[in-house]
């Protein structure tokens, strides 16, 4: 029980496989197939790991430069290039982050805690235009990868002004309602009570810690 409650799950999408074992291990009642049948069902939550809500494009001009000092500073030389950077970012849930206990007994998975919307993805398509090389400073194979990664990160800078964020958050609710038409689809029970959830709208409050700094995998 306790290494079941320090799991940390997500949500799957499709598994059809999956759904048909659940069905033949419902009709066992012994305490061994419903222990059996909640590690299933964490396991099969916990293998998606991110849910995707809001996907946004971005277009932007960025300016890359880079100046070489040689000879003791006494002389420069400069490279630069115009990037065209056409992104796609997609914004959702790290599931794993989602904090869940299982209750064998009563056949019920409790939510203790729903993660805050983060970056997921980046999908950045680069083009470059104008490229200037100096006489001792030209542009390499690593220099180019170190441009693509600073456009990306010049995209995930622009997230928080675009609004994503904020959108993923309303869908934070209906991600909720996903579990629990799964977790019920095996007979169990999904207990989000500790959830709190904004009376007005019905959205779900998030008490996650936003990260000053994120990173996204490439």
């Amino acid at each position: 029980m306790n290494d079941l409650a320090e799991i940390l799950i997500g949500f799957l999408l499709g598994g059809l496989g999956m759904y048909w074992m659940f069905t033949i291990w419902r009709s066992r009642k012994s305490r061994e197939i419903t222990h059996s049948q909640s590690v299933v069902l964490l396991e099969k939550i916990r293998h998606v790991c991110k849910l995707v809500t809001v996907e946004g494009e971005f277009a932007e001009i960025y300016q890359y430069e880079n100046v070489k000092e040689l000879f003791l500073r006494l002389v420069s030389s400069k490279k630069k290039a115009l990037l065209v950077i056409n992104a796609r970012v997609q914004v959702g849930f790290d599931l794993k982050k989602i904090k869940l206990a299982a209750d064998e007994h009563s056949k019920k998975i409790i939510m203790k805690e729903f993660p805050q919307p983060e970056v997921l993805s980046i999908e950045p398509d680069v083009k470059y235009y104008d490229i200037k090389e100096g006489l001792f400073n030209w542009f390499k194979t690593d220099d180019l990868s170190a441009v693509h990664q600073e456009a990306r990160q010049h995209i995930l800078s622009k997230v928080p002004e675009s609004g994503l964020l904020e959108s993923a958050k309303k869908e934070a609710m209906d991600a909720v309602l996903m579990i629990e038409s799964m977790v019920q689809a095996i007979g169990w029970k999904l207990d989000y009570s500790a959830l709190e959830i904004e009376s007005s709208t019905e959205d779900l409050k998030l008490s996650g810690r936003k990260s000053k700094k994120q990173s996204v995998e490439s």
